[in-house]
């Protein structure tokens, strides 16, 4: 036998000061007869089975309850096998982690709030595979698609801007890894969600599009940061403050919204713009990706289930009621 929910076997323990205070009860008012009227008159005037059907009716109330608690563990005995279908999407997030990441007009920067706002859609995704790309001047498969999204948070917390040696930023190196994730056999239900905050400098973004296009893939991209731009904090603790050109000023990270709105549109994905913070990857998961990009059959199982045997026990309960009460209308 097996129970569903095991912690409810934990209120039987209630029927012992249940079963006490019948006894108690028995005996005191056994006690409260013989000083009312006696000890000689007690079986005289006492029906001697009186007692004994009060003794019964506290046993049948026991029995109940015991019934009862048993029926809400959930008692199973008893299988058949199942096969079950999981339909999802495969979703490749393509994260930059150059060093104008670590900019703190989101705060605390924008790398962080990003992967705030990646570990949100891991608790959210419904049975859709995930994997991640970490890019910057290259790109690198940081977690392959996977449905274990434990696994996946362990691989995002391990992201930083010290993963990828080479700097600047390659959008097409990153949609090329990111499309390459994916079963090369498979090219239905593709989504890359591409989170930048800068330019792409290699200049081959929007022809990575139109090859990720060719294979099926939807690009959906969030640009990160202010079109002013903002400084870029120093990683060096020998010079604080924020990076400098070679004639002493201040790198502002600018955001090349244009080519990142043509790569997006480019696949038949969208384009949006985080200046807050607020990514909305829930709403992009929910309204474009779940909506837009076919679902496939991502998984069959076949799993053994258990019987419910729940009834059985409510029905000895019921008995156990209707018999005590039964008796009280006879009698």
């Amino acid at each position: 036998m097996r129970f569903g929910n095991l912690e409810y076997l934990n209120l039987i323990w209630l029927i012992v000061p249940l079963v006490a205070f019948f006894i108690w009860s028995y005996k005191k008012k056994k006690q409260l007869l013989e000083k009312f009227v006696g000890k000689t008159l007690v079986s005289r005037l006492i029906d001697p089975l009186a007692l004994k059907r009060a003794k019964i009716d506290n046993i049948l109330t026991i029995l109940a309850i015991f019934f009862i608690i048993v029926a809400l563990a959930q008692p199973r005995w008893g299988y058949y096998w199942k096969d079950l279908k999981q339909t999802g999407v495969d979703i490749v997030i393509a994260l930059d982690v150059s060093q104008s990441m670590l900019a703190q007009d989101i705060k605390p920067n924008r790398l962080e709030r990003a992967k705030y706002k990646i570990a949100d859609l891991l608790d959210m995704l419904e049975g859709d595979r995930i994997g991640l790309v970490a890019f910057a001047g290259t790109s690198y498969l940081q977690c392959p698609l996977t449905l274990d999204y434990s696994a996946a948070r362990i691989f995002l917390n391990a992201i930083d801007t010290n993963l990828i040696p080479v700097k600047g930023t390659s959008i097409g190196d990153a949609i090329r890894t990111s499309v390459k994730a994916f079963n090369t056999q498979d090219t239905r239900s593709r989504a890359i969600i591409l989170i930048t905050d800068g330019e792409d400098h290699t200049g081959d973004a929007i022809e990575s599009a139109k090859w990720a296009k060719e294979h099926e893939t939807k690009i959906f991209v969030i640009g990160i940061g202010n079109k002013i731009g903002a400084p870029i904090p120093s990683t060096n603790p020998e010079v604080p403050g924020f990076k400098k050109d070679k004639n002493g000023e201040v790198i502002l990270t600018k955001i090349d919204e244009p080519t990142l709105q043509k790569l997006a549109l480019e696949t038949g994905g969208s384009y949006v713009r985080s200046v807050s913070g607020d990514m909305d990857l829930q709403k992009l998961y929910m309204e474009s990706i779940k909506h837009e990009v076919e679902s496939k059959e991502i998984k069959t199982e076949r799993r053994r289930m258990w019987k419910e045997k729940f009834q059985w026990f409510i029905l000895a309960a019921l008995l156990c009621l209707t018999a005590k009460y039964a008796r009280k209308k006879i009698f």
